[in-house]
């Protein structure tokens, strides 16, 4: 652990209020404070949790690389990368979310190291000031505040932890501010299950803490009991579920598939499984029966707030959203997002890359047709601006490229849009990274309920079965003319626990890509290689037999703008000789070139993908921890898997 990350970082450049995320960005220092000072004022406690807070607003954290990038690669969601020399640039993200990472290369990774730990050591601060201030206890108003930060900080140091293990593996595990004499700095790593049980039992402690959302003036741009919840619920299944360990562990099963014999991949035994599954589900039912969080009934409404940037106060689908700042961070909306290539008099001259999360082909074509969820998660278009007007231009063989199109700038506010015409830079869009929706919460208590009691006993529950969790989510994302229907095919999964578990993997899909969930989830299942795998073939199938040659569709013009009428489409046959002349149409997916350039030839790009998933160690989804981590801690730390 390098010393000049975990340095107390006391009272400096503290910030002021907890209304908005413009407050965790806008830092300044007001004077030099000492412990007792700070610790015995709400006021000044609440300025370093806020510390907390900016700090988780910075790229190398959750305004990029730990929102989303670390995320990549599934089988529906890829890194941007388009030729040989990007999937294997060691230098950048390309290359390790191919699974291709050498401990020296990307410099975001150790990045992602050094912010979380920055991170972590204000929560500390918060966590250890608080327990010793004569302030916090639950008899008086200001006590139940302190407590409230304490909760907080404990919960944001958990998210941290959980997701640091979840890239790296086994980390050094710091629980307390850091001592003077630095006599706790140099600690070596700690196995991950003592981590999340670890992270489990301080959660317990902060739920009691916690208000639910909207009560003690906290939203959603807050941590709360509702998001305390739901995050100890997905440790515990992650700590129930399958893992690549630096060495076999006594006692677990030993995955049969995908396993590499040095670095097995591992699950605790049965019975040890089982206690988390009860434990996960008595946490998800407490944020189900609390009725605080709830579906949007509209799933287009849901990403239109999101894209906004507006809290939904009525739903709360959001649990817990990191607050960013426009013009000072979040990438969603530029980096993540539809593309605009280019100038754009009414979205300004720089437009934007949506160049790092991209999806796939076949996951396109696995949404059923009256979806709602397919046309807004999936762009197959870019815009352009034209000659003055602003067109969608469908994408020609792409298949490895469809844009996320949960956000976009069209459905941005005008806050947003004035900024980008005022210059040519970038400009952060202040979209808040979410770090859990009340779908999740869902789709996992379906999956603890189906693991313990199959997908039609409500026993232990909150008032519903696994399906009828699986139903609430699929169904929303239908119109009211196809519920019947949607709700069919939920009704017609088979009562076959595993089939059953298989129908869950596939709606986490639908429902969640490019959010930075379906990676770890897959791991957590050991499904992470074999989707990935099973995306390729059926993209070879589909490539040869089922995708059209050519893409008819016609479009709609609304003033100075033109886009794509989806429902227009011929994704599945070319319309009749005597309409064709009505349509557009664009060379799609047909016969790949004869060219070894993967940027050209599908077919060639297919085998860069996630290329070094189980190669030279198998299962290896881990970052190695950064060279100069290492070199810095010494001799406490160093890396696993054959890094």
């Amino acid at each position: 652990m390098r010393t000049n990350i975990i340095k107390t970082l006391f009272l400096s450049g503290l910030v002021l209020s907890t209304a908005s995320c413009e407050d965790f960005l806008d830092q300044t220092s007001e004077s030099e404070h000492t412990p007792e000072n700070v610790w015995n004022s709400p006021y000044y406690s609440e300025l370093v949790l806020n510390r907390a807070y900016g700090a988780l607003t910075e790229d190398g954290t959750y305004a990029q690389v730990m929102a989303f990038t670390t995320s990549l690669n599934t089988d529906i969601e890829l890194v941007d990368a388009g030729d040989a020399a990007s999937y294997t640039n060691q230098g950048s993200e390309r290359s390790y979310m191919n699974y291709n990472a050498i401990a020296g290369g990307w410099s975001k990774a150790q990045q992602a190291w050094d912010k979380s730990y920055i991170a972590i050591e204000y929560c500390n601060n918060v966590i250890d000031g608080v327990s010793g201030s004569s302030l916090a206890n639950n008899t008086t108003t200001v006590g139940r505040q302190m407590l409230r930060y304490k909760g907080e900080a404990i919960t944001l140091r958990a998210m941290l932890y959980f997701d640091l293990i979840r890239n790296f593996g086994d980390v050094p595990l710091k629980l307390s501010e850091t001592k003077t004499d630095l006599s706790n700095v140099y600690i070596p790593k700690t196995d991950r299950d003592e981590i999340m049980d670890e992270l489990i039992k301080s959660l317990e402690e902060a739920i009691e803490y916690l208000p639910w959302v909207g009560e003690n003036g906290y939203t959603t741009e807050h941590v709360t009991k509702g998001y305390a919840h739901a995050l100890l619920a997905n440790i515990a299944l992650q700590r129930a579920g399958w893992s690549i360990r630096e060495a076999a562990k006594e006692g677990y099963e030993t995955a049969a598939e995908n396993s590499d014999p040095t670095y097995p991949t591992q699950r605790p035994a049965a019975a040890e499984r089982k206690g988390y599954y009860e434990l996960a589900l008595k946490h998800l039912n407490a944020i189900i029966a609390n009725g605080k969080h709830q579906l949007n009934p509209s799933i287009a409404d849901q990403w239109y707030l999101v894209n906004q940037r507006a809290l939904d106060t009525k739903y709360y689908e959001n649990i817990f959203e990191i607050p960013m700042g426009l013009n000072k961070s979040g990438e969603f909306g530029y980096t993540v997002g539809v593309r605009i290539s280019g100038a754009s008099a009414k979205y300004g001259p720089k437009g934007n890359s949506s160049g790092k999360v991209k999806l796939t082909a076949p996951y396109f074509w696995s949404f059923d047709h009256n979806d709602l969820r397919r046309d807004l998660t999936c762009a197959t278009y870019e815009l352009k601006e034209e000659n003055g007007v602003l067109k969608e231009n469908m994408q020609k063989n792409e298949p490895f490229k469809i844009y996320v199109a949960k956000w976009d700038i069209r459905k941005m506010n005008e806050e947003w849009r004035i900024a980008a015409l005022g210059t040519t830079g970038k400009v952060p869009t202040g979209i808040n990274t979410i770090k859990m929706r009340y779908p999740q919460v869902l789709l996992m208590y379906a999956e603890a309920l189906n693991e313990l009691n199959g997908p039609d006993n409500a026993a232990g529950g909150a008032g519903m079965t696994a399906r009828e969790a699986l139903a609430k989510v699929h169904t929303r994302s239908f119109a009211e003319a196809d519920k019947t229907a949607a709700l069919a095919y939920v009704n017609a999964i088979s009562a076959d626990k595993d089939a059953f578990f298989e129908a869950i993997v596939q709606e986490n899909a639908w429902e969640l890509a490019g959010e930075g969930v379906r990676k770890f989830e897959l791991e957590r299942w050991n499904l992470l290689s074999k989707k990935i795998d099973e995306f390729k073939e059926t993209f070879k199938y589909q490539f040869e037999n089922e995708y059209p040659k050519d893409l008819y569709y016609k479009t709609i013009t609304e003033g100075s703008e033109v886009r794509i009428d989806m429902a227009s489409v011929c994704w599945y046959e070319e319309p009749a000789d005597d309409v064709k002349k009505e349509y557009q149409k664009v060379s799609w997916w047909g016969t790949p070139k004869e060219d070894n350039d993967p940027n050209k030839n599908p077919m060639v790009a297919l085998e860069y993908i996630s290329a070094g998933l189980n190669t030279p160690v198998k299962n290896r989804y881990f970052m190695p921890i950064a060279t100069g981590t290492i070199a810095d801690s010494q001799g406490k730390i160093a890396n696993s898997y054959g890094f």
